[in-house]
């Protein structure tokens, strides 16, 4: 086995194959040093009767248990021809394949967080199809690995080493392609629990009452801390709304990674008014028909407060200003509910309304990647990750009632 803090960033190359579809079925996956080139690993495997989609996300997952095996602490990038996995795998389509869904569940379990996915053609993915063809033809069964090698000296590394570019026999079709340019990251956090949020009562931004967090809370926030710390290198600052209880979870969460806190007003709680301070029934008690049309009407505010749709455009435009300052760079955003429900609807082009039907855990972590515009494809967002929160901690088991 290879020492496991070696291999800093590695790629897997995966794939899948039936001959009868479905009919005998075998995957190849293999497992790169992604500065280096060298092979970490290999696995050609056979898997019975099965069709080509199944034999395809087989093939993720053995890249998956090579990267967990010889390079555990390293940040991973799946390469796979296959545009059905790596487009759900990104969770811009939707599994609806009773075959598919165990398979990405497993996948997704043994991928670690911040793990992306690349669509290559299929002369590019040329390694994994062999080792799955040289299974089916009995050549090889399960996983193999390189002797010990020297240890890489960073020092000798003159210049980078480029994928060539794909001819026209291969170029993709449609025009589609995976990105080349770094995408902008951002690590949505929500804020830990307040008193307010555990007696579920309306918790404005500036203009509110603003309490701070709690006990709970702050444990909340430093379980997120330590979840993300070991993504330190990789995040350029922590950017959060100027709310007292924003602010306080980013400082739990800047000075573990070591980085820097920002203020981003855009990225403020809802103004809610005079219903800051008081639950859903005391607002109905006192303004039903104000709630109704608050709840029906996007366009309409509480008095004194904002509608969603100046909330969505504020944030929006904070969101624009932070692509730009952060270009090609991932981001910690401490923030809110409404804004960060509204950023993700708008990276999976979910209509505005699409908030009512989301929910969002205190503390929890959302990923969106942004993708600038290049060759021809426009401006695109992926959301990666949503309302996740650290497994098996107490202190979110704790406050399990609060959400």
């Amino acid at each position: 086995m290879t020492e496991p803090f070696r291999h800093r960033k590695v790629i897997i190359e995966a794939d899948g194959g039936s001959r009868g579809n479905p009919g005998p079925a075998a995957y190849g996956a293999v497992l790169k040093d992604a500065e280096t080139g060298e092979v970490i690993a290999e696995d050609g495997s056979t898997i019975g009767i099965a069709t080509n989609n199944v034999a395809e996300y087989c093939g993720l997952i053995g890249g998956l248990r090579l990267a967990e095996e010889f390079a555990p602490h390293a940040e991973i990038e799946v390469r796979m021809d296959s545009k059905l996995v790596v487009e759900q795998m990104s969770g811009r389509w939707k599994i609806k394949h009773p075959d598919m869904i165990p398979l990405a569940q497993e996948a997704n379990g043994l991928a670690p967080f911040g793990t992306t996915y690349t669509w290559v053609p299929r002369l590019r993915n040329a390694h994994a199809d062999r080792l799955a063809n040289e299974a089916l033809d009995g050549k090889r069964n399960g996983v193999s690995a390189p002797g010990p090698v020297p240890e890489f000296d960073e020092d000798s590394l003159i210049e980078e080493i480029e994928d060539p570019e794909p001819g026209p026999d291969v170029a993709p079709a449609r025009g589609w392609g995976p990105p080349t340019a770094a995408p902008t990251t951002l690590v949505l956090v929500r804020h830990g629990v307040t008193a307010h949020t555990t007696a579920k009562r309306f918790s404005g931004g500036l203009g509110g009452d603003n309490p701070g967090l709690s006990e709970e809370g702050l444990a909340q926030a430093r379980a997120t801390a330590d979840w993300l710390s070991p993504l330190a290198e990789r995040i350029d600052a922590v950017v959060t709304s100027p709310v007292r209880r924003t602010r306080e979870t980013a400082e739990v969460i800047a000075e573990s990674l070591a980085r820097p806190v920002e203020e981003e007003p855009g990225f403020a709680e809802m103004e809610f008014g005079v219903w800051d301070g008081l639950t859903y029934a005391e607002v109905a008690e006192r303004d039903q028909a104000g709630l109704e049309a608050w709840m029906g009407q996007l366009d309409r505010a509480p008095e004194g407060g904002e509608s969603f749709e100046t909330v969505q455009a504020r944030v929006l435009s904070a969101l624009a200003r932070l692509r730009a300052r952060h270009e090609g760079r991932t981001v910690v955003v401490v923030s809110h509910v409404t804004p960060i429900k509204i950023l993700v609807s708008d990276a999976i082009g979910a209509p505005l309304d699409g908030v009512f039907r989301m929910e969002l855990s205190p503390a929890s972590v959302s990923v969106v990647s942004y993708y600038p515009e290049e060759n021809g494809i426009p401006d695109r967002a992926s959301l990666r990750l949503y309302n996740a929160r650290p497994p098996g901690n107490d202190a979110f088991a704790a406050g399990a009632t609060s959400w």
